[in-house]
């Protein structure tokens, strides 16, 4: 009887690891060019990753973004083509989980995740308030922007803080978290403009940072520098050399 249960209790743990969301198929080739350009074209059947680094890799199989993903300082370097097939009527959510275990069967991927305290910014009021009152959600909500010659002109329309703090968070590639307390959702419209500046993407970084700063003080808010817990992926094992097709 204990033999049973034995065989029992093994057979449940394997169907456990085998029911992971997986490719049906996948091809992993090292890319050794040196180019500089890089792609990721996904289509209803397949996903086709060229001359992506590792790190990029794990960053999309996570869904997190660069700062989030901690380890060895060469898997910026090594690069890899990847073809992989979707299982027939896989959901659009399940496509992360296969590549993490494309990750851990072909490259021994392990990994853990904790929460470190980052320099970044807060989304706050301003001292007189919000200069903007809640409206109802119209179920277009959303973000739109449209940048020409360095005149941004960003549409909101019936979106929460958090997603503005997502948006500024991707637009000045910085660490932001929303604590200006407003519940509801929001609709408006802002405009900046950056001008060439001579002194590469640092100055214009900062310029457009002081520009977005300014717009936004249209609407009662402003960004404030403070610590931001994140959480990070931190990779406790990988190898170089993936396991062959």
């Amino acid at each position: 009887m204990r033999s049973i249960c034995l065989l029992l209790f093994a057979g449940a743990l394997f169907a456990q690891t085998d029911a992971r969301p997986a490719f049906e198929a996948a091809f992993v080739k090292a890319n050794n060019t040196g180019s500089g350009n890089s792609s990721t074209n996904g289509t209803r059947g397949q996903i086709v990753m060229v001359n992506q680094s590792l790190k990029r890799i794990i960053e999309r199989a996570y869904n997190v973004k660069s700062f989030q993903v901690s380890g060895p300082d060469w898997i910026e370097n090594v690069r890899f083509d990847i073809t992989a097939k979707y299982p027939e009527n896989a959901k659009n959510s399940e496509r992360p989980a296969m590549l993490r275990s494309l990750l851990e069967d072909r490259f021994k991927l392990a990994t853990h995740t904790e929460t470190r305290e980052m320099p970044g910014y807060a989304l706050v009021a301003a001292r007189n308030g919000l200069k903007i009152k809640p409206v109802e959600s119209s179920g277009d909500d959303g973000t739109s922007s449209h940048d020409h010659n360095g005149a941004v002109t960003l549409k909101v329309t019936s979106i929460a803080m958090s997603g503005l703090a997502d948006y500024l968070a991707r637009r000045l590639d910085a660490i932001m978290v929303d604590r200006t307390g407003a519940a509801g959702h929001y609709t408006f419209e802002l405009h900046w403009s950056v001008d060439d500046t001579s002194g590469g993407s640092a100055a214009r970084g900062a310029a457009e940072f002081a520009a977005v700063q300014d717009a936004i003080g249209t609407l009662g808010l402003r960004l404030q520098a403070t610590k931001v817990p994140v959480e990070v992926v931190v990779v406790d094992h990988v190898e170089r050399v993936p396991t062959e097709n």
